[in-house]
């Protein structure tokens, strides 16, 4: 598919971003990423922009030096924030750096670049929420910034339903990226557990919501909007 339409991939350095980016270059779209750090082995030819996504004013200054170059057909909201820690334990100073990183960010990222998509006259966003959001112990502040995003969504997509652009939320379940092997030892208890509840019966891959990710960005997908798509290998239902 030579699209060439561009968009914008945050958290775009590993894991889930730099899986989506994979993808959405295969499939002809032209790929910007932005994180706090470039990888080695990015390639030349694909923009990439660092800043710390965390940094209100310089975030705002590089979407500023992004869209002046041309208008973005799609957002990747993918970066995050996963404080864990149960109630009692929990530091609230880490709920503003959640809130920074997990929804404002977002939105200076939509309000950036929505101009370009309504000069199109079409666009795509996508934001990457967490089965988490379901509830999931230890994960106060994450749960709660990531079931902001599901509002977030539903908001967004009735907004700007009218001008062509749809928004929709994809909830990864259990992921095999580079955070969770290192929070989930192979031979915990808990990780175990985990693993032997997912009904397709293996871990999820960063290639699969990458794959969800590319559904909501085609052109073709103009009649679904404010959505949240699990991408969770059945746990959602299963625990039901």
């Amino acid at each position: 598919m030579e699209n060439q339409a561009s968009i914008l991939v945050t958290g775009a350095s590993r894991g889930i971003g730099r899986s989506i980016c994979k993808r959405l270059i295969a499939d002809g779209y032209r790929v910007t990423g932005i994180a706090r750090t470039r990888p080695a082995d990015w390639p030349d030819t694909m923009p990439f922009h660092t800043v710390d996504l965390g940094m209100r004013d310089a975030v705002r200054q590089t979407l500023a030096e992004i869209t002046a170059l041309a208008p973005y057909y799609g957002l990747v909201n993918n970066v995050g924030f996963v404080p864990t820690g149960r109630l009692e334990d929990l530091d609230t100073t880490e709920l503003y750096k959640a809130v920074a990183l997990n929804l404002e960010v977002n939105i200076l990222c939509a309000q950036a670049l929505l101009p370009g998509m309504r000069s199109l006259g079409r666009g795509r966003i996508v934001n990457i929420g967490s089965r988490a959001a379901l509830g999931k112990p230890a994960r106060t502040l994450y749960s709660t910034t990531k079931a902001g995003i599901t509002g977030m969504t539903r908001t967004w997509a009735l907004e700007l339903a009218a001008d062509g652009i749809t928004v929709n939320a994809i909830a990864p379940g259990p992921i095999a990226t580079e955070f969770f092997l290192a929070a989930n030892a192979p031979q915990n208890q808990d990780t175990q557990k985990l693993l032997a509840s997912i009904p397709v019966q293996r871990i999820g891959q960063p290639e699969d919501v990458a794959h969800a990710v590319a559904y909501f960005m085609d052109e073709r997908c103009s009649f679904v909007t404010g959505q949240t798509h699990y991408v969770c290998g059945g746990i959602t239902i299963g625990a039901a």
